[in-house]
């Protein structure tokens, strides 16, 4: 039996893409630092070439590549020092007021199920209870044999401490010769596919590109305005809250739901003892009006429908990228997901002026 041409240059780049995919599962640990660096110097490499082209020749390429990545490593270590306090005062408000939202909640809501023939008893000590003492023994517990582990084994603070080291190291390379690498990988593709290829990873990287900056754009805004929303409202959290809902905003629906809970959390514990109404209602404008915007408005007019990467797509692919290649998964999904939107999309275009659809 023999092969055409065509079934030979198939057989040869499924081989390539399935080595490629068995390289990733086998290095993802490894590649994990390198992959990070490599989709920062992907998103930060067009405001190197900014600042390349607005110095014109008179600012050094590393000069505009120092700066570029210094103004990153700042933006990063501010936004976790913004969500860090969460952390640190909401456990304090946990232990001191859980007591006082249990009784709240309590007395609220059982006369309310009363009222529709509802008969609810809540053992509230035993509930006061257990949940302080797994407030007060449990998190102690476990953060000292997570602390214990880290002493005895290392492992984990030096893989912490090298990719914090390697990152940046490795980001600052990249930017340094993003083209070059670029052309590199360029040429190994054969002369006669190479328009080919380069007119679809062009497409690709409208299509990411498009989406990423509209993304970005919606969640700088989404983040001012739930940090406004619930500052107004008088909630102590709301920087950090507001913020970390605006990022989170980067897995669809996923990230709303988190920041929604912690605002919600975050209100009932502060606001306890004026009953449960206030921070439901604060959570319920904030969040409602800040969805309706970001639905109806935002993603339509800054991210835009045709691009074609649909919030579920989204998720879809971030959960199997995930699942299929761990945390280098997450990293390449997106990317993944602009190259086979790119390839469906010519298939389907193909398929619609094929004598198999036109008969």
């Amino acid at each position: 039996m023999q092969f055409t041409s065509t079934q030979k240059r198939f057989t040869a780049w499924s081989l390539i893409a399935g080595l490629v995919v068995l390289a990733l599962w086998l290095l993802a640990p490894v590649l994990a630092p390198f992959v990070v660096a490599a989709v920062l110097a992907y998103a930060l490499t067009p405001l190197v070439n900014w600042l390349d082209d607005v110095g014109r020749g008179r600012i050094p390429r590393m000069v505009a590549v120092v700066v570029v990545e210094v103004l990153f490593v700042v933006a990063v270590l501010s936004v976790l020092l913004l969500v860090v306090p969460i952390f640190a005062k909401e456990l304090p408000l946990m232990r001191e007021q859980f007591p006082a939202l249990l009784d709240s909640i309590n007395n609220t809501v059982k006369p309310w199920l009363a009222q529709w023939g509802f008969r609810v008893s809540l053992d509230v000590a035993s509930i006061k209870g257990f949940v302080m003492k797994y407030l007060n023994a449990n998190i102690e517990d476990a953060l000292g044999s997570v602390l214990a582990s880290v002493k005895l084994g290392g492992s984990v603070a030096f893989a912490i401490i090298g990719n914090a080291i390697l990152i940046p190291v490795a980001l600052f390379y990249l930017l340094m010769d993003w083209d070059r690498f670029v052309n590199h990988l360029r040429n190994l593709v054969p002369p006669r596919l190479r328009e080919g290829v380069d007119s679809f990873l062009s497409e690709a990287d409208e299509v990411l590109g498009q989406y990423l900056r509209g993304q970005l754009l919606v969640m700088l805004i989404l983040a001012v305005g739930y940090s406004a929303g619930l500052a107004l409202f008088g909630l102590d959290l709301a920087l950090p809250i507001g913020i970390f809902t605006g990022l989170a905003m980067a897995v669809p629906y996923l990230g709303f739901g988190v920041g929604l809970l912690m605002a919600t959390f975050a209100g009932l514990l502060e606001f306890s003892s004026g009953g449960l109404m206030y921070p439901l209602v604060m959570v319920a404008v904030v969040y409602g009006l800040g969805q309706v915007i970001e639905s109806l408005y935002l993603t339509p007019r800054l991210v835009g429908e045709r691009i074609g990467l649909h919030p579920l797509a989204v998720i879809f692919a971030l959960l199997a990228f995930g699942q299929l290649f761990g945390f280098v998964g997450v990293l390449i999904a997106l990317p993944a997901s602009a190259v086979l939107l790119v390839a469906v999309r010519r298939i389907r275009a193909g398929y619609l002026s094929s004598r198999l659809y036109l008969g």
